[in-house]
């Protein structure tokens, strides 16, 4: 009889909201069993009791705001799962069917695959850009990534995201983990010592959840801003293979795709967002030569600059 491997799924949560609910749904349909829900939320105020109701089986653990972060509070969860999988989702990756769990558990039979994330889809007013970016990133044809790779993928070859993303957790705990403390990226920075470790990342495009933001300027800025922070923080990761190449394809791609739809016009909403997003990236990387104040006014997160 074939083996059916345990799967956790872990998910911080914070103000959970009526999407949140349907996400919850979603999971509880999935044709693949779910062993456990773990949610950590982020300030108990904002938790709705009638969520443990509906659904027994989910273990919550409260933290405050302050002591949130992508790696540690991500490290919490999976260090309490017993599974022999861990899935790990946002708070606001929507399930596109009932498949999701099963698609990316079959990641798995491939050899040395340790790690697999889905496909992203924009929501519906999602805006022509974003969708493309998502449709760029998260192609419809599945791949499978090893050290191979890092002469012609670079970076790429490290992309996985916590959006939606399953691990092994005999390997996951083997490697040490996400980070105890990083500002963003804790997924790229685990799948980095992956692939250093000899192991592969399956880009699993038949696993599918709806995702997308439509982002100003200024949040570009921020988000990327901490992104760059964090592969300051780790340039065993980053620094042989940075990201400014990949930015710059995906610019020229957006640009060609805006001009090839009729509408050329949009290139200029491009260009003053690729601006913005650069900005926050050049400061993020240069962040130790920043004064506080300055560093505090460009993250979405100043208390982690206090500790």
């Amino acid at each position: 009889m074939e083996h059916i491997k345990t799967v956790d799924i872990c998910i911080p949560v914070y103000k959970p909201d009526p999407e949140f609910a349907a996400m919850l749904k979603r999971l509880a349909k999935q044709d693949y069993p779910i062993h456990k829900l773990w949610i950590v939320n982020t300030e108990e105020k904002y938790w709705d009791t009638s969520f443990e109701k509906e659904y027994p089986h989910c273990h919550i653990m409260h933290i405050s705001r302050e002591d949130f972060n992508h790696g540690g509070t991500r490290r919490l969860m999976a260090e309490s799962s017993d599974a022999e999988l861990i899935l790990f989702m946002t708070q606001d990756a929507m399930p596109a069917d009932q498949h999701l769990v099963g698609n990316l558990v079959e990641a798995f039979d491939e050899q040395g695959v340790k790690a697999a994330y889905a496909r992203q889809l924009p929501r519906k007013e999602c805006r022509m850009m974003e969708a493309y970016t998502r449709s760029f990133n998260y192609p419809a044809v599945s791949c499978t990534k090893s050290q191979a790779d890092l002469p012609t993928r670079g970076i790429k070859t490290f992309f996985c995201s916590n959006v939606c993303a399953m691990y092994e957790k005999k390997t996951y705990m083997e490697l040490g983990g996400f980070p105890e403390r990083t500002l963003f990226n804790e997924d790229m920075i685990y799948a980095g010592h992956l692939i250093q470790a000899g192991y592969k990342i399956r880009y699993q495009a038949e696993a599918k959840v709806i995702h997308s933001h439509n982002y100003s300027n200024r949040q570009q800025f921020h988000r990327n801003f901490d992104l760059a922070v964090s592969q300051a923080e780790f340039p065993e990761i980053f620094q042989t293979y940075p990201s400014e190449g990949e930015g710059l394809k995906l610019v020229k791609s957006t640009a060609a795709y805006v001009c090839k739809k009729g509408k050329p016009w949009l290139v200029v909403s491009l260009f003053t967002g690729s601006f913005s997003k650069y900005a926050g990236y050049f400061l993020g990387k240069r962040f130790k030569k920043l004064p506080g104040w300055l560093v505090k006014r460009c993250t979405t997160n100043p208390g982690y600059f206090t500790r």
